[in-house]
């Protein structure tokens, strides 16, 4: 347990399951702490690894850390803000709330007015700030560039994982569900492997209970098209990144995305992507000079079909997108550059009068 004496930030974490908050505060907090951001966690389902302050803790709140008249409270959830303004407005206790906003939908009016009696307000990105009716600071998440890199040999990378190496590979990883498009992925596959006797295509991840028979649908799709030697279920893994190293093309098909960091991994991975035009996909590759990779429309599958054909067939153009995406991914978006914005946030109302 972290003394909260000498804490200035609190990370509340009010969901046991896991999930892309949850996620987020377990990569952003070492890196905050190790850049010097006196930063506890508070909640249950995070690694005990994080600095950790626990309920009783909370009583101490109106005691001030030192050097400083308040401290910061940084909630991801309306159950994280709520009882933030309890503590702040009814308990007076020298508080200021900070709330990041990941939805991209109309918010409904409790959740409005949270947020309105919020001290600041991050956006994780420019078509999350779109829904807002406040102030925002737009601040894109970020991801680790080393974990996430290139390999120093993509035939090794393959063969370590048991892959053919003499083969390119196309992956889609995440969730199997309609959701994510993994459907609009087999099926591009099935209609462009045939003819590329060079590629093979790889999904890692899994699909829970109620996904079950749509990922068995999926198979029975590869099998009757006689490419279940070629078109490859691997379930999930805790080693994703070097599933990203055996990659030579990565197609983020989802139909909905709240943010989304598999684009992102892949470029640092030195991959090109071709992505949906949702989530922060838009914001993240770059299309024109420089191209990371290429943007289709949402459920478009001729689209996703003729994007992944042209960049199949241009070995020249795959590499120097891949090496783009690596320069982009790390310059624009590690990890690191995203702790220091958000603690730029937090500086700016710890040191306010």
């Amino acid at each position: 347990m972290t003394d909260i004496r000498g804490i200035e930030v609190i990370a509340p974490n009010f969901k046991r399951r896991l999930s892309g908050v949850t996620s987020t505060i377990i990569q952003l907090v070492p890196v905050q702490v190790a850049l010097g951001q006196k930063i506890a966690t508070l909640g249950p389902g995070l690694p005990a690894s994080l600095p950790h302050i626990g309920f009783a803790d909370l009583f101490r709140l109106w005691t001030r850390p030192p050097g400083r008249a308040r401290r910061i409270w940084h909630a991801r959830r309306n159950i994280e803000m709520l009882p933030a303004l309890f503590l702040r407005d009814v308990l007076r206790m020298p508080l200021k709330i900070v709330f990041t906003s990941a939805s991209q939908r109309r918010h409904t009016g409790w959740t409005k007015f949270l947020i309105g009696r919020m001290d600041a307000v991050i956006a994780t990105s420019a078509k999350t700030a779109a829904y807002l009716t406040v102030e925002s600071t737009t601040i894109l998440h970020g991801i680790d560039t080393n974990r996430f890199s290139p390999p120093a040999d993509r035939a090794a990378a393959k063969a370590a994982l048991g892959l053919d190496a003499t083969k390119n590979i196309a992956g889609c990883f995440g969730r199997v569900r309609r959701q994510k498009g993994t459907d609009l992925f087999v099926d591009t596959m099935i209609a462009l492997l045939p003819e590329r006797p060079d590629w093979i295509a790889v999904i890692a991840g899994r699909a829970t209970a109620q996904h079950v028979a749509f990922e068995n649908d999926l198979k029975d799709r590869v099998k009757k098209a006689g490419l279940a030697d070629r078109i490859l279920f691997v379930g999930e893994h805790t080693n994703i990144n070097a599933w990203y190293r055996a990659l030579d093309l990565f197609i983020a098909p989802q139909r909905w995305e709240g943010f989304g960091l598999t684009p992102l991994e892949a470029m640092a991975s030195a991959v090109p992507v071709i992505a949906t035009d949702v989530g922060a996909f838009g914001e993240l590759v770059v299309q024109g000079e420089r191209e990371t990779g290429t943007i289709i429309a949402a459920d478009a599958l001729s689209a996703m079909r003729d994007a992944t054909a042209i960049f199949m067939d241009d070995d020249r153009r795959r590499l120097e997108a891949g090496a783009h995406g690596r320069d982009h991914a790390c310059r624009n978006f590690s990890i690191a550059g995203e702790a220091t914005a958000i603690g730029q946030v937090y500086e700016r109302l710890l040191s306010a009068r």
